[in-house]
């Protein structure tokens, strides 16, 4: 019972100090790149700064923390992608078929989720607030179990 008070009043100080208060979690939509294909470093996809352009998927989720995806607003398409200055530029249907042609890639193959940012964050968030319930669950199964004794 005291180390319990101890914890409590430990718990209390340590979440009042001002650094604890400054800590805000993210969440909210977000607009994510992925990129899925290297093209080759050809004059064809040189961009005009000297850097070459690669395919990436460009997708907005809702999510927290920044590694919580909880759900897909707008599903994800196909972008061309500059890394080094984190651009990307959304190209025709009919010159993006060409480059998957000239490459020998299906779209569907490069066009997708990743299985952790369709599943991953509802399947979390999901035992998160499982846990939760359980723990509030058991303490209450814990409080009736006691009965009083008699002299």
């Amino acid at each position: 019972m005291l180390t319990h008070r101890i914890f409590i009043a430990l718990l209390i100080t340590l979440s009042s100090t001002s650094a604890i208060a400054r800590l805000k979690i993210p969440f909210g939509e977000r607009e994510v790149l992925n990129k899925v294909y290297d093209l080759p470093d050809t004059e064809e996809f040189k961009l005009k700064d000297g850097t070459h352009l690669d395919l990436a998927t460009f997708h907005k989720e809702f999510n927290i923390a920044y590694i919580l995806p909880l759900y897909i607003i707008e599903e994800p398409k196909l972008v061309g992608y500059n890394k080094q200055s984190d651009t990307y530029y959304d190209i025709p249907e009919s010159e993006l078929d060409g480059i998957l042609a000239s490459q020998k890639v299906n779209k569907a193959d490069i066009n997708k989720l990743p299985f952790y940012t369709k599943y991953g964050g509802k399947i979390v968030a999901v035992l998160i607030i499982g846990l939760i319930v359980w723990g509030a669950v058991s303490s209450k199964k814990e409080e009736k179990t006691v009965e009083p004794t008699t002299v």
